[in-house]
């Protein structure tokens, strides 16, 4: 039994659809990712799916229950941590853990979530003397201490600063440890090929790609991209033609060319600048990343499809 499955799933707010006839099945045990820029519909399905929001249209199963008449059940056994989560300032970290820990009836041992989350040395403090990246880790703790089967983060690491972004990674290592289901949406590439076990890259509301971060990468045809800056103006797709090139185009004003065969691309790219009279400015290679899956699939990278996303709708 899937931990969760979806078929047709519609939310619409007024006159904009943000979830536009998504399907979707999450396995028991895996780390799950939803991908995408900002206002793909990724927090909308999630609070669907947390029971916060209704669905317009569709059918959704969690934990093979459904909301409409399971609704205390699913609640007793998923764990939510929402983009944004207010905590009492005034509350010490075990206080407020201890607060959220006797909503449930089955629990864990405070003790056992503070080493999950890393927070031991910080159990007696404040939550307003915390930094921001230690919040984020008391809100997964309050999510967790009712030992969850599902556990649901939304954007966990939005803000922080690459180490606090690290020790959050380190907590959904542990909780796929321990055998939980973990359904997490990010726009951070490397955050998403790091922890998921598969990804649904969402754009526009709908699944546009479903796999593996590997099966996904290599569903480019390429495992490198060459990034080339030249001194002149050029025609990107002169350089398909090139032996090994997969695809080439222009991008910010660099030549980007999609390759699996690096060793052949640059001698013959550097052959024909000598030729043409260019001179090369600059040239790296990296691997193919799952930006470039998005970039092949919608034309734009994660960032500008960021800046071009409209506010998030009111519900109607």
């Amino acid at each position: 039994m899937p931990a969760i499955r979806v078929r047709g799933l519609v939310k619409r707010f007024a006159s904009t659809v943000a979830v536009d006839h998504l399907d979707l099945e999450v396995r028991e045990g895996e780390c799950f990712g939803l991908l995408g820029p900002n206002g793909a519909g990724k927090t909308t399905t999630i609070e669907i799916l947390e029971g916060l929001q209704a669905a317009s249209a569709g059918d959704v199963e969690v934990l093979g229950k459904r909301w409409e008449q399971n609704a205390r059940q699913i609640r007793r056994e998923i764990g939510i941590q929402l983009q944004e989560t207010q905590l009492y300032d005034r509350f010490t970290v075990e206080e407020t853990i201890r607060t959220f820990r006797s909503f449930y009836e089955v629990k864990l041992d405070v003790d056992v979530v503070l080493e999950l989350v890393g927070l031991t040395d910080k159990r007696n403090a404040w939550i307003k003397t915390l930094s921001g990246g230690q919040k984020q880790r008391v809100a997964v703790a309050c999510a967790v201490v009712g030992d969850p089967l599902l556990v649901f983060l939304d954007e966990p690491t939005t803000g922080l600063d690459p180490a606090a972004r690290r020790s959050l990674w380190e907590i959904v290592f542990g909780l796929k440890r321990r055998g939980r289901t973990v359904l997490l949406t990010t726009h951070y590439m490397e955050e998403a090929e790091r922890l998921c076990d598969r990804i649904a890259i969402v754009n526009k509301g709908k699944v546009i790609a479903l796999g593996s971060p590997r099966e996904l990468v290599l569903s480019l045809g390429a495992e490198a991209v060459v990034e080339v800056e030249l001194d002149r103006a050029f025609d990107a797709k002169s350089f398909a033609e090139l032996p090994g090139v997969v695809a080439a185009r222009a991008e910010h004003g660099l030549l980007r060319i999609e390759t699996s065969e690096v060793h052949h691309v640059v001698p013959a790219l550097i052959a024909r600048l000598d030729r043409d009279g260019t001179k090369l400015l600059g040239l790296r290679t990296r691997h193919a990343t799952l930006d470039d899956v998005f970039l092949k699939l919608t034309g734009s990278t994660f960032a500008e499809a960021d800046v071009a996303s409209p506010a998030p709708p009111e519900a109607a």
